[in-house]
């Protein structure tokens, strides 16, 4: 994902530069290459060795031990992280205050600045912080907001340090081409669950990474996301609006309350087709019963393919095998703009795994086309699938 970038990484002091190190870490496990700087009181919370062996290079402090070093450094470099972020650097980077090798570097870069702030939530929600990081907003600086939660003071609040994943994300999104701005994606994710009684209900194997990678690479590309999500155990993604639903009934609610404003519908959930007839108030006691009736669920595309006015519609096909026949009738049934067909019956792809292979079939015109994409970490996949859907719509 990032193979050949050069990424500076600042370090600030905070109580957070330790995680700095798993911060070189997931950037170079993706291809880049880091170059640390830290200023004199991040050296108080982590050494200089220790991000030198984690990154591999150097790491700059002094200003004037190789003075030309901060211009060199900026100019072969595509993204400048400060991660950690304190309230003492964001302010001076928004006066323009360059007094160490970090605060210098910063201003001669012209290039994608992202901050990750971490501080007390006093000093967060100060007026002088926000001012800082309202005008840096402006001027084009992400920003990867605090997290709230107990702080290194003891109190609670805003101002932990983002995730490392949300901070890999934001700088994988100023480096990716912002090519879908003009869509709205409407995408839904993972099972849904029909209970039995209040503690037990029936699902499926869905663990919702097809639809959060969707809506992940989406994001990135500049689109506007509405993720309606089943039960997973994923971190909620950076998206515009997430829904969270249980049941088919409720996510068919939300499709049709949200329809209208999307150009774009991706149904990549994996909706339950059956639930039980009759959903117990309280706790069944095992030997009471003997079977549970099932019902059919809503068949959510189906009641889409009914409406007059519709956006593209991509329906997904969890099949026993890449059966491309099953797929065809699903595509042709429920009026669909695009299906992808995957197969159920592997480890290594489909339902919980990292990786997909898939058929893509689509029409174009009167025309009906198929393409076979092979085994790919599901995030490729989700970038093939938006651009054939770029594709198709510009009518390429």
């Amino acid at each position: 994902m990032l193979k050949g970038k050069n990424i500076i990484l600042g370090v600030t002091g905070s109580i957070s530069a330790y995680k700095a190190t798993e911060i070189v870490k997931m950037l170079r496990q993706e291809g880049a290459t880091v170059y640390p700087l830290m200023t004199k009181n991040a050296c108080k919370f982590i050494t200089p060795l220790t991000l030198q062996v984690a990154s591999g290079n150097k790491v700059f402090i002094d200003m004037f031990e190789e003075p030309m070093s901060h211009i060199e450094i900026v100019q072969k470099s595509e993204v400048f992280l400060v991660a950690p972020a304190t309230a003492n650097v964001i302010n001076k980077y928004s006066a323009g205050i360059a007094d160490d090798f970090l605060t210098t570097a910063l201003l001669a870069f012209r290039k994608p600045v992202v901050m990750a702030p971490a501080m007390n939530w006093r000093m967060y929600q100060s007026p002088q912080v926000q001012k800082s990081i309202e005008y840096l907003a402006k001027i084009g600086v992400t920003f990867v907001e605090p997290e709230k939660g107990l702080l290194a003071c003891g109190e609670e609040g805003v101002g932990r340090l983002a995730s490392i994943n949300r901070i890999f994300e934001a700088v994988v999104s100023v480096l990716t081409e912002k090519d879908l701005q003009d869509e709205n994606f409407l995408i839904t994710a993972g099972p849904t669950r029909e209970y039995i009684d209040p503690i037990r209900f029936i699902t499926n194997k869905s663990s919702g990474k097809m639809g959060y990678a969707l809506a992940k690479v989406a994001k990135r590309r500049g689109a506007k996301v509405t993720l309606i999500s089943g039960p997973t155990k994923i971190d909620q993604p950076d998206v515009d609006r997430f829904i969270q639903v249980e049941t088919t009934e409720e996510m068919l609610k939300e499709v049709m309350k949200n329809i209208n404003s999307a150009t774009t519908l991706l149904m990549s959930a994996a909706p339950l087709d059956f639930s039980p007839v009759k959903s117990f108030k309280k706790k069944i006691e095992k030997l009471s019963i003997s079977s549970i009736p099932l019902k059919l669920c809503p068949d959510i595309l189906k009641e889409v393919s009914r409406l007059n006015k519709r956006p593209f519609t991509v329906g997904f096909a969890a099949e026993s095998g890449l059966n491309e026949e099953r797929a065809m009738l699903k595509f042709k049934e429920k009026s669909l703009s695009m299906i992808v067909l995957n197969d159920i019956m592997q480890k290594d792809r489909g339902m919980n795994a990292d990786t997909n292979e898939v058929v893509i079939i689509y029409k174009k015109g009167k025309r009906i086309f198929k393409e076979k994409i092979p085994l790919l970490p599901k995030e490729e996949i989700a970038n093939i699938i938006l651009s054939k859907i770029k594709e198709i719509k510009l009518g390429r």
